[in-house]
């Protein structure tokens, strides 16, 4: 019988979700990133919102980490001032999530950060956000897109070696790289799209835009391969 690996999917956490005839707290994360890791050949974990201290214990049981989408990182996490652009914190998931990425790299766990992911990935690592920029969310609540060129010789580039259009949707970015990463894709305006550690540090990947709302699997298909 093929064991096919376990990923765990990290989630928000939202006050008065609805759904049917209630209305109330939900851990929840859209179908998306289950139904991504499933078509890769993982198997998908929720993981919502916990006492930090508990990060390690969780990820002791996976086999890969995926960081998902949500809410702007808190500026205070890396030191800056709130914009007046920026969201709503979410503190719960920021302390999770980074409790998370750190019990993974500590037990190279394979890791991959999906936008939100990624920026927290390289706050994790000692880097800053840029606050807000224009031009990578034309419509709000609706996914736009645009091409990624990967930067020869990284990981990134190993998986999809070619020029390609991503599904996108944010407002923040990588401003200052986090200690050992490394971009590896970009997009036209210069935006970092992409950033890794480099090989013989683990299997650890982010990117800026939104695999779970497209066709292509190759991201996902190999944090599972590295996963397995």
């Amino acid at each position: 019988m093929t064991v096919r690996p376990l990923i765990g999917v990290s989630t928000y956490l939202e006050a008065g979700a609805r759904w049917g005839v209630w209305e109330l707290d939900a851990a929840l994360l859209p179908a998306g990133y289950p139904r991504l890791v499933q078509r890769a050949g993982g198997l998908a974990a929720m993981l919502p919102p916990d006492a930090p201290e508990r990060a390690a214990e969780a990820v002791e049981r996976l086999d890969g980490l995926v960081i998902a989408g949500g809410p702007d990182v808190d500026p205070s996490r890396y030191g800056a001032e709130r914009s007046p652009r920026t969201g709503p914190p979410a503190p719960e998931r920021d302390a999770w999530e980074l409790a998370l990425i750190g019990a993974a790299l500590a037990a190279r766990v394979p890791v991959l950060g999906i936008c939100r992911g990624m920026q927290l990935l390289n706050v994790a690592l000692g880097g800053t956000l840029v606050q807000h920029m224009d031009g990578h969310a034309e419509v709000v609540g609706v996914f736009g897109g645009h091409t990624v060129k990967p930067v020869p010789g990284t990981l990134y580039a190993r998986i999809a070696p070619e020029e390609t259009t991503v599904p996108t949707y944010h407002h923040q970015a990588v401003e200052r790289l986090g200690t050992g990463l490394v971009p590896s894709a970009h997009a036209a305006d210069g935006t970092v799209e992409a950033i890794e550690l480099p090989s013989g540090e683990g299997w650890v990947l982010g990117v800026q835009w939104h695999p779970e709302m497209g066709d292509d699997l190759r991201v996902m298909r190999a944090l599972v391969l590295a996963a397995s």
